[in-house]
């Protein structure tokens, strides 16, 4: 097959040989649904044999159906770049000093059509022709620490970055962004919240929810807002910055320990949950929420605690499940377990005596809230009073999956239970408050009347 054709097979590469269109030609195809205009892409050749695909001149792509298509008229042809584009990147000494780590996420990238893969911008030269903006706002260095998808994230790498953050705070840099996907991005802030402690400077989590490619890409905008927080706010903490509404007007500075995310494709996916975020954050500045969070120093003092015990786990309760589950973790070894618990943290009676069993054979077990929102409260209830009388401790208002990585840290310090459970209750940056602000617990819930009216009336 010719490259002009690459990917293409069966039907659909008899379709173009008879229209005598090919890869990067600029067409115009007439179809039984109706006519569409765009730039033939390649396509992999794990796809099938039944579907062109177009870039329109929105910059959307679309699969069209090659049996609906009756017609097809060449009207140019495109030439393909898959390099980010290179500029070197101005240094002043007015400027703040900003390093830029990356794990693997893409922040600023491109795609390569023929292979499906992307090309991430990562050198502060192909970031400055990618995002130009940057060199208005900082000095730019990088370092790939890794190249791993979010999910394959774990102790290993987040170790590795810890030490990373640490030797670069004692080098001098006036602030760290971290490149991240977006998937585990909260698992991972939350654990380096527990490892970097007390930060002279800010310590930024970004990433992208669409690609660079799409029109309505987030990418270039949140990773603006990342060095301007890191480059000049003074807050000193692990933060997640992403868009705040689905619009592009801010950005939010999420708490590391209070973050979740919470849409699988919005924009706006990262919400504070349980309190108020940190800050809002614009191509002009950081504008603070509150006022309780950890300043910017000009020391390099820092103390990383890169600690994580991997026989930890977080288990979702879930109405019949079977105390063979709980059983299983303990047979196989397991040091810790989160539950997510109903309501104010609850689990039912079956579960009961395999708690017991792991509880006597020293597993250390924590209760969070499935409903993530609100405090554990066992005192309420007997099946709380009862499931403390086994064992199970209170995590107050931790997060799930901030549980289970500061009981994973926590236990990767010492095998001492009583420490592990002063370890765990003891507030540290944020994961446990103590209580929640009237304002934390807000969902707006669309079709709803008053809602509707506010969003037409205030805020659209």
């Amino acid at each position: 097959m010719s490259d002009a054709h690459k990917g293409y097979k069966g039907e659909t590469f008899e379709l173009m040989q008879r229209f005598n269109v090919a890869v990067w030609d600029d067409v115009d195809a007439e179809t039984s649904r109706g006519r569409f205009r765009g730039i033939i892409l390649p396509r992999s050749e794990f796809d099938d044999s039944f579907h062109l695909v177009l870039k329109l001149p929105t910059g959307y792509n679309v699969g069209i159906d090659v049996r609906t298509i009756t017609e097809m008229t060449k009207l140019g042809s495109k030439e393909a770049h898959y390099k980010i584009p290179e500029k070197e990147f101005p240094v002043s000494p007015e400027k703040a000093n900003v390093k830029l780590l990356g794990t693997g996420g893409t922040i600023a990238s491109r795609l390569d059509y023929r292979t499906g893969a992307v090309i991430p911008a990562f050198s502060p030269d192909e970031l400055y022709g990618a995002v130009p903006e940057l060199a208005d706002i900082c000095n730019l260095s990088t370092e790939k620490l890794f190249g791993v998808f979010s999910e394959n994230m774990g102790p290993a790498e987040y170790k590795e970055l810890a030490v990373a953050i640490g030797r670069e705070i004692e080098g001098g840099v006036d602030g760290i962004v971290i490149g991240h996907g977006t998937d585990t991005m909260h698992h991972t802030a939350s654990i380096l919240a527990f490892m970097v402690q007390n930060p002279p400077v800010p310590i930024v989590m970004v990433g992208s929810q669409r690609s660079s490619d799409r029109p309505s890409s987030d990418a270039a905008l949140n990773l603006i807002h990342a060095t301007t927080t890191a480059a000049t706010s003074d807050i000193a903490e692990v933060m997640v910055c992403m868009f705040g509404p689905t619009s592009d007007e801010y950005g939010l500075l999420h708490r590391g320990t209070r973050v979740r995310k919470m849409h699988s494709s919005y924009r706006s996916t990262f919400r504070t949950i349980g309190d108020i975020p940190l800050a809002t954050v614009t191509r002009d500045g950081v504008r603070p929420l509150r006022d309780d969070y950890n300043r910017r120093r000009d020391d390099r003092d820092v103390e990383i605690i890169p600690t994580f015990e991997e026989r930890v786990t977080l288990t979702y309760y879930y109405p019949n499940m079977h105390p063979d589950v709980i059983d299983a973790l303990v047979e196989k070894g397991y040091k810790g377990i989160v539950i997510a618990g109903t309501g104010l943290g609850h689990v039912n009676k079956p579960v009961y005596p395999a708690i017991e069993r792991a509880t006597a054979a020293g597993v250390a077990i924590y209760m969070t809230v499935q409903t993530l929102w609100g405090y554990v409260h066992m005192f309420v209830y007997d099946t709380g009073r009862d499931l403390m009388a086994k064992g199970i401790i209170p995590a107050e208002n931790m997060l799930p999956e901030v549980a289970y990585v500061k009981l994973a840290w926590a236990l990767g310090q010492t095998d001492d239970l009583e420490r592990v459970r002063e370890i765990m209750l003891a507030p540290i940056c944020g994961e446990i408050t103590e209580r929640e602000p009237h304002d934390g617990y807000l969902v707006f819930q669309g079709g709803m009347p008053e809602i509707e009216e506010f969003v037409r009336k205030v805020h659209k």
